[in-house]
């Protein structure tokens, strides 16, 4: 049973992996055809790494790049305060029906199709912008919208964590003297510091990818970068498109990596302070 269970677990990740080694791969191809994968640069024009330096040389891709870059870490930073706040006032509540019919009502952005989204936040933003007569859309509709469906992760990475927490710690802390809003930055806060963590990187990266309610809410002045690929996919699929998506994926499982080595040493600081504070006792 165990040769079968690594079997299948091997099964599932060369099904979920191989489609992007594939595209890593192609973005290094020595030709622009996909029917071939080549390495060999001898006699060819191409260089190792030339769409990549395409994807710099000639510029296009930088500004919806730099685009997706500030509005992901805008949206992660707005939606990671707003969240934190959000899943405390949550877990504040004493009334379980409204506290159940809350959490319900958050948790709809999640399950909602990314279209029924991006149509219903379009329409809002239209009759918003007829009624008060405003301009059209652009960044502060995308940010809107982004932090609107980015916010219930955030809250749903920080609940357990809360949950998690020993429940006279606050008040342990106001009998030292703290006020409510102290024991909440100097004791809790950095209680829940790998959940709010946590929650911020998720925040950016969905919002780093994401393409159908952006496709709805954004404007002619500013576009991400999910928007310039597919506008160039639809005409043709360069190989610069592979080299933009690889280094998609490098900066997400970089910050992946730093997400989880930051947990891991604010879990051994957290862990470390609660056994030094029961040798004390």
């Amino acid at each position: 049973m165990k040769k079968l269970g690594r079997f299948y677990a091997g099964l599932m990740y060369l099904l979920l992996y191989a489609p992007i080694l594939v595209m890593v791969l192609y973005s290094f191809n020595a030709k622009k055809s996909t029917s071939t994968l080549s390495f060999s640069y001898g006699a060819e024009k191409y260089t190792f790494g030339h769409w990549y330096r395409e994807v710099f040389a000639s510029g296009g891709a930088l500004i919806p790049l730099r685009n997706s870059l500030i509005l992901a870490l805008l949206t992660a930073f707005i939606s990671m305060v707003m969240g934190t706040l959000a899943a405390y006032a949550l877990y504040k509540l004493r009334l379980k029906y409204v506290k159940r019919v809350i959490t319900s009502v958050t948790n709809i952005p999640m399950m909602n199709p990314d279209i029924v989204t991006g149509l219903s936040m379009m329409l809002l933003f239209a009759t918003t912008f007829y009624v008060m007569g405003a301009g059209g859309t652009g960044f502060a509709t995308l940010l809107i919208a982004h932090v609107t469906f980015c916010l219930p992760y955030v809250i749903l990475s920080i609940m357990p964590r809360l949950r998690q927490m020993d429940k006279n710690l606050p008040e342990a802390a106001m009998d030292l003297g703290c006020t409510p809003i102290q024991s909440f930055f100097m004791v809790q806060l950095p209680f829940l510091a790998p959940a709010v963590l946590s929650g911020f990187v998720m925040a950016f990266t969905l919002s780093l990818d994401d393409y159908v309610v952006s496709l709805f809410t954004s404007g002619p002045s500013f576009e991400t970068l999910p928007i310039y690929v597919y506008n160039m996919a639809r005409r043709s699929v360069p190989p610069s498109i592979y080299a933009i998506s690889t280094l998609f994926l490098v900066l997400v499982l970089g910050l992946l990596i730093l997400s989880n080595t930051m947990q891991s040493r604010l879990e051994k600081k957290i862990s470390s302070h609660s056994e030094r504070t029961q040798k004390n006792q």
